[in-house]
């Protein structure tokens, strides 16, 4: 077992029980709001070696409890937290031979350096090279780097939006000292 296993076992495990809560609210309200739908996605993805898995997820994007719903995969072995992107398996990625080998070496990520340089606003062609820039440099220094990466980017941007919010508007008026009038 690498350290990258442990890591995943310990860390996926601690999070999935610290989110067990959460999941269990998202899943009641979405079989609630959709009773004929289900609330998991299934999708086919591939996975170490090649080998497919069905990848499933919560129906919702809200408060990331998508990506939260997949750490059973991590515990399970589908997954790991820090990796390239799943892919579909008709994915021209997925079946790309010479340079694109090392996917198949790799478990997939539930988040990884692509996901989170992503959000930095870089053209659409980058996140492939920062996959296999991830293959080639892995190890548990870069996820734990890009683990915190990815907490600390949304919570971020979570923090600046509530605190735009909670941001009274003043107007001139409400700076004036008690009893100071305007000059005439």
């Amino acid at each position: 077992m690498t350290a990258k296993r442990v890591l995943d076992l310990l860390l996926g495990s601690a999070l999935l029980i610290l989110a067990a809560p959460a999941l269990t609210a998202g899943t009641l309200v979405l079989a609630v709001k959709h009773r004929s739908g289900g609330v998991l996605e299934r999708r086919t993805r591939i996975g170490l070696h090649g080998r497919p898995f069905v990848l499933r997820s919560l129906r919702t994007r809200r408060l990331r409890l998508d990506l939260l719903s997949r750490l059973p995969h991590v515990v399970r072995g589908d997954l790991s937290l820090v990796g390239p992107a799943p892919l579909a398996p008709g994915d021209p990625e997925a079946r790309s031979t010479g340079a694109g080998y090392w996917r198949h070496e790799l478990r997939p990520g539930l988040t990884g350096l692509a996901q989170v340089r992503a959000r930095s606003g870089m053209p659409w062609d980058e996140p492939a090279l920062l996959d296999q820039h991830y293959a080639e440099h892995h190890g548990t220094v870069l996820d734990l780097t890009v683990l915190v990466e990815s907490v600390h980017r949304p919570l971020r941007a979570a923090l600046r939006r509530s605190a735009r919010r909670g941001k009274a508007h003043l107007s001139d008026t409400d700076h004036r000292l008690p009893g100071y009038r305007a000059a005439e």
